[in-house]
């Protein structure tokens, strides 16, 4: 049961698997919303230029049912009759293809931001399979777009039809009327309709957009082994970087362990903490400097290696706790440990000469001054 469920695409996708999809040019995508804008765009232009668009399609309709008595006469005018009638046509016409040009170019650009992939411009020789194909034809997605495309044209067609019936004397009307009468009419007529249409169509949009997202989304779904996997890719396999750690570990406390031996004295707990320090004022020490410290079985260790390397051991159970407490391996001991330290540091100077030179042998000290709180 566990293996199935790892199996199962529960998890969302992660920020890799998004960034991939993206590179592949696979990202969430909504003809309607295309659609939608281009339709904007165009309907929006004939409506704040409807009246130069009027003129300029009255005056190209008049030029080109007038034939002058020259041209019925030789035939040669036609051809550059027709080309002034086109370029005419093209000028009056620009604004609104340039408007619908580049509501195409970017509507693209609302959803996804800007996109090139190379990859998705390479041929995939896998589509021209027709198993996958057919079913594709049967999946749950053109399933949807079926649906929607049923409800696209159900729902535009009826706008359009119902405009026309409700306005059915004035398209009648059109037949009777001049040309420079008619083509205003037409024209508002025309504009209506496709308010009515692109505000249909941003009912669709509403509905469809949210829908691209979570279907990309959801087809972007990661199983838990693809979450680990992908997590063994990126930082690494844990079992690995584990043993990394170790590795790091038992190097750093080899090197702790070979800087006991240089140590001025090993404060003990006596069992439980052992913190090894050193002090050179000849090398420019401000303070002690902790070299090697550990608990249990790793101070037992330090203490071992003191007594073979001839290291001065001193209990002092508070002082103990509070190095082992308050310091870091190579880091000078706090300012509130200074004054029982240097005690410290005292007697095993004596000791040191006492050793040398004989004489009383000091005394350890005690009731070294530890405060409770340090910082």
């Amino acid at each position: 049961m566990a293996e199935d469920s790892d199996l199962e695409k529960t998890e969302q996708p992660s920020q890799r698997r998004l960034d991939q999809a993206r590179e592949k040019g696979q990202v969430a995508r909504s003809r309607e919303l295309s659609t939608f804008v281009v339709l904007l765009a165009g309907g929006g232009t004939l409506w704040f230029m409807g009246a130069p668009f009027t003129r300029h399609m009255v005056k190209s309709l008049r030029d080109g049912l007038t034939i002058g008595r020259d041209l019925a006469f030789d035939t040669g005018l036609i051809i550059p009759r027709l080309y002034d009638l086109s370029l005419d046509a093209l000028i009056t016409f620009s604004p609104l293809l340039l408007a619908v040009m580049l509501a195409a170019v970017f509507s693209p650009l609302m959803l996804n931001g800007w996109l090139f992939s190379i990859e998705a411009l390479q041929p995939q020789f896998s589509k021209m399979n027709p198993i996958p194909g057919l079913s594709r034809m049967f999946s749950r997605t053109s399933l949807v777009e079926l649906v929607k495309a049923i409800g696209k044209s159900v729902l535009v067609g009826g706008i359009a039809a119902w405009v026309i019936w409700h306005n059915k004397g004035a398209v009648m009307a059109l037949g009777s009327q001049s040309v420079a009468a008619a083509i205003p009419q037409m024209g508002n007529l025309v504009a209506t309709c496709s308010m009515m249409i692109i505000g249909a169509m941003l009912l669709i949009v509403a509905i469809d957009v949210p829908f691209q997202l979570w279907d990309h989304n959801k087809k972007l779904m990661m199983t838990k082994e693809e979450v680990r996997q992908e997590s063994k890719e990126t930082e690494g396999d844990p079992m690995i970087k584990g043993r990394i750690r170790q590795l790091q570990r038992e190097a750093a406390r080899r090197r702790m362990m070979a800087e006991i031996p240089t140590a001025d004295v090993v404060v003990t707990n006596p069992t439980h903490y052992a913190v090894a320090l050193k002090y050179n004022d000849k090398k420019g020490m401000s303070a002690p400097v902790v070299v090697a410290k550990g608990s249990h079985l790793l101070a037992l260790r330090i203490r071992e290696i003191a007594e073979e390397n001839h290291v001065p051991i001193l209990e002092a159970p508070p002082l103990a706790r509070a190095l082992h407490k308050h310091t870091k391996l190579g880091e000078s001991i706090p300012e509130a440990l200074y004054t029982a330290v240097a005690e410290v540091l005292a007697y095993v100077y004596q000791l040191r000469r006492y050793e040398k030179v004989g004489g009383v042998r000091p005394q350890e000290p005690a009731g070294l001054s530890v405060p409770e709180v340090i910082r």
